[in-house]
This record gives C-alpha cells, structure tokens and sequence, in this order.
C-alpha cells in the first residue's frame, strides 16, 4: 500500500490525481469544534464520504457570491480559514488571523485569467459566440465588454451530474457551518438543502481542464461531445491537446486490472467508479455539430 491508500484507512482521500477531497476535511475538522471554534475532542467522528472533485480556477472567484459546487455557503474572508482546524489552533488564533485573511481574499479577487496561446479563428469564433449566446448564456453568463453572470443553481434533475458531492454534505453539516464563527454566526445566508449544482462562470475555461464538478471530463470537446466521453481516460502529457482544448489524454474502455504500483494506478480516471460519473451536462447536445465547432473556439477567446 502507498501513503494515499494507508491514508484512506483514516480519511477519505482523492482516487485520481489532480483531485481533491477537500470538502470531506472541512467536515471532519469542523466536526471537532463549537460555533466559537472551541476545540471538542470527545465528540464521535462524523460520517465521511469519499467523493472528488475538481478544484475551481482561483480566477473565477472576483465573479461569484457563493461558493462550493453546490453554492451553499456565501464567499467570505472566513471561509478561506476553514483548513487551518487542527488541534493547536483556538479560536483566538482564528481572530488573530482574519486580518491577513482579508488580504488573502482580496488578492485571490484580483485574480484574471491567462489568455489562450494559440491563434483563434475569429470569424468561427464569432459564430460560436452567437450559438453560445443563444444555448449557454443563461446559465454561464455572458462575455466581453458588458458580461453578465447570473449565478444559477442548477437543479440535479436537470443538469444530471454525478449526485455524489452534493449527497455528501448534510443539512446537519452546511447549518452547523452557517451558524458558526465562518458565517459570522448566520449573518452570511447558508443553503442547508441547494438541491444542485450552480453553473460556474467560464472565464478562462480553455486552461481549466478537466471538467465538471468531479474533473471527470478531460476536454471541452469532451464536454460539448457528451455522447464521446470516454470511460476511462489517463493524461499522457502535460501540453495543452489543441485541437480538444484540455488535456492530454488516451482513452481506454476499462482501466487495466493489474499495475505495477499505487502510483500509477491513481493516474487512471475511471467515470464507472462511485462519485467519478462524466454523465450530464446534456446541453450541448442542444446544438448542431458545426455550432459546437464554433462554441469549442469561441470558449477559447474567454
């Protein structure tokens, strides 16, 4: 066993590199505190669900007022504090901290995207734009000089993504965190029960790969192909695929069965394990094959 699978035994960890399993901590850790941040150590451990995801893009947050894949929480200085729950840190630490926390999110916000690279075809670009708009602004916003995001929380049944990650936090779980110290103790509005995902903003969206909440889907090809996902896929290079826009994969039909090491075996996306589904996201399929042509280049001017 490697130090990600001894680690497992203890707390639920990422199975794919590159992922996370970050939310699972901040159960865990705030399981141990009050809403003062007051240390409980005799409390039982709470139930922990192991599930991935895909960090956002740190550029993306200056756009949104709500965080999480699920938008349950307001965006907040605090908020950013909640991994620093270990045993040695009080409350008064917490206080001690806020004001550079502040900065901290203040420099996040002024965060902007890169540009892509590459050259664009801006008269196919331009035609992505106007299918864009028509099939994907309403819930992604719009670009350019008067942008507009609406910050939509999509409901499961609709957007049709893997539902591990929002199953994973209970109302329990999202009200002890809105009534805490994070939330300014119910000042900020928290979600118990958002019942979906919100559609994130696409700033930037060429350099964020792989996608969906979970990064189960490696290019916006991928994304805008739903019917072409692959079922198993590993990176094979760290240059941008060009012609995909994302990552450089190969697809396989079913990961191998036999590696030679734990390392190498975390390397493998497999979308049939639990929590890792590419499913959803069907909209693409709204548009004509040369409209998703167009869409693919126009995300790349964003």
């Amino acid at each position: 066993l490697g130090h990600m699978e001894i680690g497992s035994l203890f707390m639920p960890l990422g199975t794919t590199a590159g992922t996370t399993n970050a939310v699972m901590f901040g159960v865990a850790l705030m399981n141990f505190r009050d809403a003062d941040l007051n240390v409980l150590p005799l409390r039982p451990g709470a139930t922990l669900i192991n599930h991935d995801m895909d960090p956002p893009a740190w550029w993306l947050m200056h756009r949104k007022q709500r965080i999480y894949a699920d938008g349950f929480a307001q965006k907040g200085h605090r908020g950013l504090m909640q991994f620093m729950l270990v045993r040695e840190n009080g409350p008064e630490k917490f206080r001690q901290w806020e004001e550079d926390f502040r900065d901290v999110l203040a420099f996040i916000e002024a965060l902007r995207p890169p540009k892509y690279p590459e050259l664009v075809d801006a008269t196919l670009a331009e035609r992505g734009q106007l299918a864009f708009n028509d099939h994907c602004s309403r819930c992604h916003g719009t670009y350019g000089v008067a942008s507009e995001y609406p910050e939509l929380l999509i409901p499961l049944e609709e957007i049709a993504t893997d539902r591990v990650r929002l199953d994973s936090l209970s109302a329990k779980h999202r009200a002890a965190y809105g009534a805490s110290w994070f939330a300014g103790y119910g000042e900020q509005e928290t979600w118990e029960e958002p019942r979906g995902y919100m559609a994130p903003p696409l700033d930037g969206i060429w350099a964020s790969a792989p996608y969906l909440h979970n990064g189960s889907v490696p290019t916006l090809w991928h994304l805008l192909n739903p019917e072409k996902r692959p079922k198993v896929w590993r990176r094979t290079a760290t240059e941008l695929d060009k012609s995909r826009v994302g990552l450089t994969v190969e697809e396989l039909e079913s990961a191998p069965k036999s590696v030679s090491s734990s390392a190498i075996r975390r390397t493998y996306f497999d979308t049939s394990r639990f929590g890792k589904s590419a499913e959803g996201h069907n909209f693409p399929l709204e548009l004509t094959p040369a409209e998703r042509v167009a869409v693919l280049e126009y995300l790349k001017t964003l």
